[in-house]
């Protein structure tokens, strides 16, 4: 199947099409959300609170997870999670609505979400490979990455639009892009592959840990993610530098939460075309190092046009990252563990992205908003220095499309 037959495969489409609604939905959402809570309590570390909330039950169920994507239709659990976050987010919506909504119950349903996108994302990025031919992963997945980004630049600017006019606006779309979400993907046929239902015993719960410990290049990949986003990422403190800083409103908050992902699409469409065929190891490491130092750009500026600048080359160099650790990643998992070894990187990025957001909250509590993210981009380059040294493995890696055994 060529890589043009694969973006038009009826299949291939109805599993764009969830996921780039789901994505539009958790963005909307993510706006909501951050806004309310600084509305209310006006404190960073609330803001850091919530990335804990999602983030707890996700670490919680990781063995769980796992198991239950090896073991059962992962098409099945990516319907029922995302009918299950429509449920959730519609509460959220009504809570609004009557004005009974507080931080504690947006804390529950945060921490709700978390435990169902665990047991929702081990499935989705399982589920892909099996969708497509091997070969043409790396491009799919940056078209993948494609649709995805667009809908998270649609997203934040859609969200801080509604949020602007009634807060439950912003609920009940997204509570309905969850729903059409959950639709589209049960539109893609049931495999007719049975997947090998190993027993459920501790060795097999443990496997993918097993795994990726043995395997350098994956457990180089994973690890370089968690620590640097963990430390370099600034998004929970958004809010803040929104509206204190560079002195904007809800729509200046959607802005900056799309610029990431307008520096990503573009990225990921000169990647779809052009696929990387030499220096991936390399690559990864300077586009990681290059997020570092747009973090700490991001940091200094009190400029709404150099900020927003700076979250542009952030999200491109991000997207040469996620496509070439996801590549590797799938590429050197064979497809009766992908479950469990998804489940623990999506522990490795949910530790990333909202731990990460806990870290930048409390960080900020103590020393600003301004010290702790440039400290954090600082911290990144030295990850990647760290991490050039400890997995020489992974810096001489070389192609995509063919993985090393």
């Amino acid at each position: 199947m060529s890589s043009s037959g694969t973006l038009k495969h009826p299949v291939f489409v109805r599993f764009l099409s969830s996921m780039a609604l789901s994505s539009l939905a958790y963005q909307m959402l993510v706006v909501a959300v951050g806004w309310q809570v600084y509305d209310l309590t006006h404190s960073a570390l609330n803001l850091g609170l919530i990335g804990l909330m999602q983030f707890t039950p996700q670490l919680l169920l990781t063995l769980v997870v796992g198991h239950v994507a090896d073991r059962y239709d992962r098409r099945l659990i990516v319907v029922t999670t995302r009918s299950v976050q429509a449920i959730l987010v519609a509460v959220l919506a009504i809570g609004s609505w009557q004005a009974w909504i507080n931080i504690h119950g947006i804390f529950a349903c945060a921490f709700l979400l978390g435990a169902t996108r665990a047991f929702e994302s081990p499935a989705q990025q399982a589920l892909l490979p099996s969708l497509i031919d091997s070969s043409h992963l790396p491009r799919a997945l940056a078209l993948n990455s494609s649709l995805r980004e667009a809908s998270v630049i649609i997203g934040p600017a859609m969200g801080g639009f509604l949020y602007a006019l009634h807060p439950e606006m912003v609920y009940w779309c997204s509570s309905v892009s969850f729903l059409l979400a959950s639709v589209a993907m049960s539109l893609i046929p049931k495999p007719e592959r049975i997947i090998h239902r190993e027993p459920p015993t501790l060795r097999s719960v443990f496997a993918g840990f097993s795994y990726i410990r043995h395997n350098p290049v994956v457990l180089g990949a994973m690890s370089l993610d968690l620590f640097s986003v963990l430390l370099g990422g600034a998004t929970a403190l958004l809010p803040i530098f929104a509206r204190d800083i560079l002195h904007t409103g809800p729509w200046g908050l959607g802005l900056l939460r799309a610029a990431p992902s307008v520096g990503a699409v573009l990225m990921s469409l000169v990647l779809a075309r052009h696929t990387i065929k030499r220096h991936a190891g390399m690559l990864m490491f300077a586009a990681v190092a290059t997020f570092g130092v747009a973090t700490i750009i991001f940091g200094l500026s009190q400029s709404f046009l150099v900020s927003f600048s700076a979250l542009l080359i952030l999200g491109a160099s991000d997207m040469i990252s996620v496509v070439i650790r996801s590549s590797l990643i799938q590429l050197e998992t064979p497809d009766a563990m992908r479950g469990r070894v998804s489940a623990v990187n999506f522990i490795f990025i949910g530790a990333s992205n909202q731990l990460g957001e806990f870290e930048s909250g409390v960080t900020a509590a103590w020393w600003g908003v301004v010290p702790a993210v440039i400290v954090g981009g600082l911290g990144t380059l030295m990850i990647v220095g760290l991490w050039m040294k400890f997995f020489p493995e992974l810096t001489r890696r070389q192609e995509l499309t063919k993985a090393i055994r």
